[in-house]
């Protein structure tokens, strides 16, 4: 079923902006040959009007705080038959509910500190994705401007009014930030500048996506700026399991005591302890039940904590992005 009811929008004004984005490095660009087979790709034959409040999933009445959040949402859009699309529709009311629930979970931990953006986007469903990542990840720069970069566009020439900002994300939605920041923040300084930092949580950043791109830093402290901040979050159990979101060469910081190095870290009730060579983050006080190690195990293996990313670690998350944004304001103080 779908619905274009999106009570919990507020409107927004908008003042004009003379600065208008750059969008040529992508506006142009052209499907890949390989997206042909992906069901519902012509949808992308139309562009979402992010002027439209309807398309927003979070959009401040009045953006009080000094900093913004962009926040992506996991993956929330299934299928129950092999006729459906592998993309979901703007308006797919499931999607949507589901959308809400992840981000009251999770773009939670920005709201003390930030004024929390999060746009609805024709997401994938898990299959299609992990397809087209494997087989053609030249397409996922078509895919990404096709929604999430005129999203970037709109924001940053309507929204932001130069505040400083923090991209979030999980799984399938710190995939696109990969790419963000990747491609798009590559093509605009002037905003990446402005970052305070990058929350990729549950899905891999590696050694070769950063060496092959420079721009990019990743975080060592808690209070370093303009890095990416990622990890994944496993059982001890899932060592040698297939976890779809962790690839070769990942790499993590410890959520706790903001780390690279595998110094073992406890909050008291939950622990993290990194193993260098998977690249993954070590929980060994959660526990999956029995019914959700059988629905994991296909995808991310029977000890993955995926689905508690954040949640085993928001305190120390909330606190984090405080600090972070508190050492912005300092080295940038004018």
């Amino acid at each position: 079923s779908k619905a274009k009811d999106n009570s919990k929008v507020q409107n927004v004004g908008v003042e004009e902006n003379t600065k208008v984005t750059d969008s040529s490095f992508y506006e142009n660009r052209t499907a890949p040959e390989y997206l042909s087979k992906v069901k519902g790709i012509e949808k992308f034959e139309e562009r979402i009007d992010f002027s439209n409040p309807e398309h927003w999933m979070l959009l401040p009445a009045n953006s009080e705080k000094n900093v913004d959040a962009i926040y992506i949402y996991p993956t929330v859009y299934g299928t129950t038959s092999e006729t459906e699309d592998d993309i979901a529709d703007i308006d797919d009311t499931s999607m949507r509910v589901m959308a809400l629930y992840s981000a009251a979970n999770q773009a939670s931990v920005f709201e003390e500190s930030c004024n929390v953006y999060a746009p609805y986007y024709r997401q994938f469903t898990v299959d299609s994705l992990l397809d087209v990542i494997d087989n053609s990840p030249e397409s996922m720069y078509y895919l990404a401007a096709q929604d999430l970069y005129p999203m970037l566009d709109y924001y940053f020439e309507n929204l932001n009014k130069g505040r400083p900002f923090i991209l979030a994300g999980h799984s399938q939605g710190s995939v696109w930030l990969t790419v963000i920041l990747e491609d798009y923040m590559k093509e605009h300084p002037e905003y990446y500048e402005r970052m305070v930092a990058a929350y990729v949580i549950g899905y891999s950043v590696t050694k070769e996506y950063l060496n092959r791109n420079p721009h990019l830093n990743f975080a060592k402290t808690s209070d370093d700026t303009g890095v990416i901040i990622s990890y994944n979050t496993e059982g001890p159990g899932n060592k040698e399991a297939y976890n779809c979101v962790v690839k070769e060469g990942a790499i993590s910081i410890n959520p706790i005591n903001w780390k690279t190095d595998d110094t073992y870290a406890t909050n008291g009730v939950d622990d993290a302890q990194i193993d260098k060579e998977r690249g993954v983050v070590i929980c060994t006080s959660k526990e999956n039940p029995p019914e959700l190690k059988a629905a994991l195990k296909e995808y991310f293996g029977e000890d993955s904590l995926h689905l508690y990313d954040y949640d085993l670690y928001a305190t120390e998350l909330k606190k984090n992005v405080a600090e972070r944004i508190d050492k912005f304001m300092k080295v940038n103080k004018e």
